[in-house]
């Protein structure tokens, strides 16, 4: 089959199950090298669409693909939304009983499923190896495939055995997917999974429809409830450090009105899977976790990510903030760091038998959190990319939120010239804290112990808040002028530090925000939601989101899997009241309107005729 043909094979099939007139970027040349017998590995960012990329080959190609995913909970709610969309779908895993698990391999054998999902565990086994050998394939997935790597955030040890899939099943292709993967991780997984003339589809990991908040932590509570109030009625990840920060910032915003549920390694097993099974269906619209909370969440309508505590790599970060805007509309991602944050990730990292790389990826972060930059821009270089844009328009420094120092180098030299000066009686330097109350000339009774009132430096910002002092400190850590040692995290300059006291060099210092430059950001940030929504009757769209949820509790399936956000706001702007209508509505294929027209329609009608 040419080309043109397949090409218009795949756009029939696309419109069909999915109900969308076309591709995202990447997907049609990846689907293209898995119709045409080529290995290939995938890069797409989350909410890129990767699924769609080996789901809709696996419909047109004779056989039945496998797909290994590293998550059960994952793989139920893939196999609902294909089954809602009428394709043939089945998982195996260990959440079945007998009788289910029979049952799908009743229906493997009688050539009924197009796509199965198992864990890397099950592919190991005897029986399951004997069961695939007997059936029709047309591919394997390895779906998070950057679990494969020791470069990898998030590395597996059953995925180093995946290789084995070459041995077992000869002739089979093998397609590798996931959502980030730095230079080192690639050639990992295409060594383990010994391709040969593979095809590499690496989309921008740049997430446009995300925008980046970094501040200085101050009173975490005020700053996240600051964030809720912008952000009512959305649904919404708030990040934690430690299992105690998860369950005091979740009683804390609970008795603020904020309902929310709790979610960390330290609960039952069934209260977890109680709390993530509420926020799934949209019962409730804020979780409070630890980083534990989120891979195989598909929640697509999340519209804001909070971190309270600095993640520990620049990986992790992007996928934890990746989370929000999975439906490519609009969404928000706030980070509330300290330099404590720092000390506690090193702590971990140095525990860990790759030290050297988890230290190196570690400071990374801590420079990203610190130095005001184009957020995405470091995104997109960090994994290997070029950002031709010279501004993002998505983060608070390319939209002017952070106020630069206008002597940057004069500052810079205040506080370190105080730290040179400032020694205990061996040679070692104070904290940053001590360092802070010097140069605002902050007369406490350990400056009056230590005799330094006296020093020179003492009073030498003394407009600046001790709060404001403490950030450009961070700062000046992050780039690299200064670094802490020992327990107590005294303070020392580096080799760049002693270039900047000489001259040769200029930090990049941003002030904290102060109360006026917030209300005029928070007034900017409404007028630009209210353009995002332009045109969509909000009170329809609440009206279609609670039939959602109603359809979701009966089919006990999350919401996001009869419709997402973007069709239902869709909806809410074309107000379709008829079939023919209702099938030009994003993301409404043919089982889709067979459905759910009539349900949503008749909503709109009544809704018409008040």
């Amino acid at each position: 089959m040419k080309n043109k043909d397949i090409s218009g094979e795949m756009r029939a099939c696309l419109k069909r199950y999915w109900g969308y007139e076309q591709f995202r970027p990447w997907q049609e040349d990846t689907i293209l090298a898995i119709m045409d017998e080529r290995e290939t590995l995938t890069i797409l960012p989350t909410g890129g669409g990767k699924s769609l990329c080996f789901q809709l080959p696996a419909l047109l190609k004779d056989g039945m693909a496998v797909v290994i995913s590293p998550l059960i909970s994952l793989m139920k709610d893939q196999v609902d939304g294909l089954k809602d969309m009428g394709i043939s779908a089945e998982y195996l895993n260990s959440s079945q009983d007998f009788a289910q698990q029979r049952s799908v391999i009743e229906r493997i054998k009688n050539v009924e499923v197009k796509l199965l999902y198992i864990s890397p565990e099950r592919l190991q086994t005897e029986e399951t190896i004997e069961l695939l050998r007997s059936a029709e394939l047309s591919f394997f997935v390895i779906d998070e495939a950057h679990c494969i790597s020791h470069w990898g955030h998030d590395f597996r040890d059953e995925y180093r055995h995946l290789g084995a899939i070459k041995d077992n099943f000869p002739g089979i292709n093998i397609h590798a997917f996931t959502a980030t993967a730095t230079k080192e991780v690639q050639a990992d997984i295409l060594a383990q999974l010994r391709f040969d003339k593979a095809q590499l589809n690496i989309a921008s990991v740049d997430r446009q429809n995300l925008t980046y908040r970094v501040m200085p932590r101050a009173n975490v509570i005020s700053q996240i409830t600051g964030v809720l109030e912008k952000h009512s009625g959305d649904a919404g990840i708030i990040y934690c450090l430690r299992r105690s920060d998860v369950d005091n910032i979740s009683v804390r915003l609970n008795k603020l009105g904020f309902k929310n549920l709790p979610y960390h390694a330290g609960l039952s097993d069934e209260e977890r899977h109680l709390n993530q099974d509420q926020f799934i269906r949209e019962e409730v619209n804020i979780i409070v976790a630890t980083v534990a909370f989120g891979m195989g969440i598909d929640r697509s309508d999340i519209r804001f990510v909070i971190h309270a505590a600095m993640p520990k790599s620049i990986e992790h970060y992007h996928q934890e903030t990746g989370r929000a805007g999975r439906d490519s509309l609009p969404s928000c991602c706030y980070m509330f760091y300290g330099g404590g944050d720092f000390g506690v990730w090193k702590f971990f990292s140095e525990q860990s038998a790759n030290r050297d790389v988890m230290l190196d990826k570690l400071r990374i972060m801590y420079n990203f959190c610190t130095q005001p930059q184009c957020r995405h821009k470091v995104f997109v270089n960090y994994f290997g990319q070029e950002y031709a844009q010279s501004s993002c328009r998505a983060c608070d420094y390319c939209l002017s939120e952070v106020d630069m120092v206008d002597d940057p180098i004069g500052v810079g030299q205040k506080i370190l010239n105080c730290i040179d000066s400032v020694k205990y009686g061996d040679g070692r330097g104070f904290g940053a804290g001590y360092v802070a109350d010097i140069l605002k000339g902050n007369p406490t009774s350990q400056i009056a112990r230590w005799g330094h009132q006296g020093n020179p430096n003492f009073a030498a910002m003394p407009s600046e808040t001790l709060a404001s002092i403490r950030y450009l400190i961070e700062q000046l850590i992050g780039q690299g002028f200064l670094d802490r040692q020992g327990e107590y995290s005294t303070l020392f300059l580096t080799d760049l530090g002693r270039r900047l006291l000489n001259g040769e060099i200029t930090p990049i210092l941003a002030k904290p925000l102060v109360a006026a430059r917030k209300k005029e950001i928070s007034a900017r940030q409404k007028t630009k939601k209210a353009q995002d929504w332009a045109g969509v009757d909000e009170k329809l769209f609440e009206l279609l989101r609670s039939k959602r949820a109603e359809l979701a509790r009966k089919q006990d399936v999350p919401a996001y899997i009869i419709f997402g956000d973007r069709s239902l706001k869709d909806m809410a702007f074309i107000k379709p009241t008829t079939c023919e209508a209702f099938s030009g509505v994003f993301g409404v294929g043919e089982h889709k309107l067979k459905i759910y027209a009539e349900p949503f329609i008749e909503i709109i009608k009544q809704y018409l005729k008040q």
